[in-house]
């Protein structure tokens, strides 16, 4: 027997002390509802989970990510509705003109609705927005870019593929004025013409004036613009926005005689829309929303105060029809896709977070037993502890 070192009461207290850090822990995770509180815990389980955590928490914001795109759809969609509606209104309206039966102050009564549903397209168009930002102003189209400042890239379609354009368009000045022409097969990118060929550039295998084949103007017309459509190889069309008096000036800067003006045209492919409909990079789904104005659907000048001119403009007021049918077509692909993007994502975050939950939270009837065992364990090492402390006074005894 010693008293300098009591050993039975250091190893009581020994498993007293490890008893009582583990009734610590159980009682942080009774309370905490949480399985690791700390890294120490599980450094594993603790990392996985954090990152799983991270992975919750984008996936819940991707989802209201997908609904504030479907919100912004409904809206451009919306606005659609009532532009088609007018659109179709001008239809009946081109019909009625182009009736003989009608007089010139019936068509010219006909001709003032025409100019009141023109402006009324073009102030919803305008107007439509969605949290400040303009839907229908061609800003979330894709872009491109010239190097002629007379032309301007007005759209093309998903199908155009990216990169830089050689295209040509002629001009001469007659009698009539000034006339624009455009050039089929312009431009060809022939790898077996080692003068011509650039890997850099692609062409448009046809070019087509829209609504003409060749545009006529004098100075007196030379405010504004006209359009034409470029159509390519891979069935891409890309619509280019030409300047009268920059045409002009760019005309008489030159020699005269009939001209070939060349120019690029980069296509960009960016400008959509991007919705972050994923936790992850690159999640995304880029949404196209078209300019629509009475510009964009070729009914701007529409015109039905002669029975020619109204029969004429049926064919326009058709093509708008078919615009803004295909507009709407697309916008509603897009919204029937982020629905199933928002379902989708809700299960993801459901499975994900019954898997966080496996990581992360207790059982409590397990741990309330173990809870309940340290809690006995306990009471025990503090009663052991106790007696192994008597334990050195039975030394007295041999001293007696």
């Amino acid at each position: 027997m010693n008293v300098n070192y009591n050993l039975t009461a250091i190893r009581a207290n020994d498993c007293l002390n490890r008893t009582d850090n583990s009734l610590s822990v159980s009682m942080g995770r009774l309370s905490s509802g949480y399985k690791i509180n700390k890294a120490k815990d599980n450094p594993s389980g603790m990392a996985i989970s954090k990152k799983m955590h991270a992975q919750l928490r984008g996936l819940k914001r991707a989802n209201q990510s997908a609904s504030d795109g479907i919100s912004v759809i409904e809206t451009a969609e919306g606005a659609l509705t009532e532009i088609q509606e007018m659109v179709q209104r001008l239809n009946e309206l081109a019909i009625q003109s182009a009736n003989g039966t009608n007089s010139d102050g019936d068509r010219l009564a006909i001709q003032e609705e025409v100019e009141q549903l023109q402006a009324e397209i073009n102030r919803i168009a305008e107007n439509t927005d969605f949290n400040g930002t303009s839907l229908l102003s061609g800003g979330f189209d894709l872009k491109g870019y010239t190097n002629n400042l007379a032309v301007k890239v007005e759209t093309y379609t998903d199908e155009t593929p990216v990169g830089f354009y050689k295209m040509e368009l002629q001009i001469e000045k007659t009698t009539d004025g000034y006339k624009v022409s455009s050039l089929k097969d312009s431009y060809k990118n022939d790898p077996s013409d080692p003068t011509t060929y650039d890997p850099n550039y692609k062409f448009a295998q046809g070019i087509i004036a829209y609504p003409e084949n060749e545009v006529t103007f004098t100075d007196h017309d030379s405010i504004g613009d006209f359009t034409v459509k470029y159509v390519g190889d891979d069935s891409f069309s890309m619509t280019l926005v030409y300047d009268k008096a920059n045409l002009i000036k760019q005309y008489d800067d030159a020699v005269g005689g009939l001209q070939t003006i060349k120019y690029e045209v980069e296509a960009t492919g960016i400008g959509a829309m991007t919705l972050q409909i994923g936790a992850n990079e690159d999640q995304i789904l880029e949404v196209r929303i078209p300019s629509i104005s009475t510009k964009t659907l070729g009914i701007r000048d529409l015109d039905l105060t002669t029975e020619e001119t109204a029969t004429a403009g049926i064919k326009l007021v058709d093509e708008a029809l078919s615009l803004v049918s295909a507009a709407r077509s697309r916008l509603g692909a897009y919204e029937n896709r982020l629905e199933h993007t928002v379902s989708s994502l809700n299960i993801t975050s459901e499975n994900m977070t019954a898997a966080y939950s496996r990581i992360m939270d207790v059982d409590m009837a397990e741990e309330m037993t173990d809870y309940t065992t340290l809690q006995v364990l306990s009471q025990a090492g503090t009663s052991m502890l106790a007696q192994a402390n008597q334990r050195p006074q039975q030394v007295l005894q041999l001293l007696q």
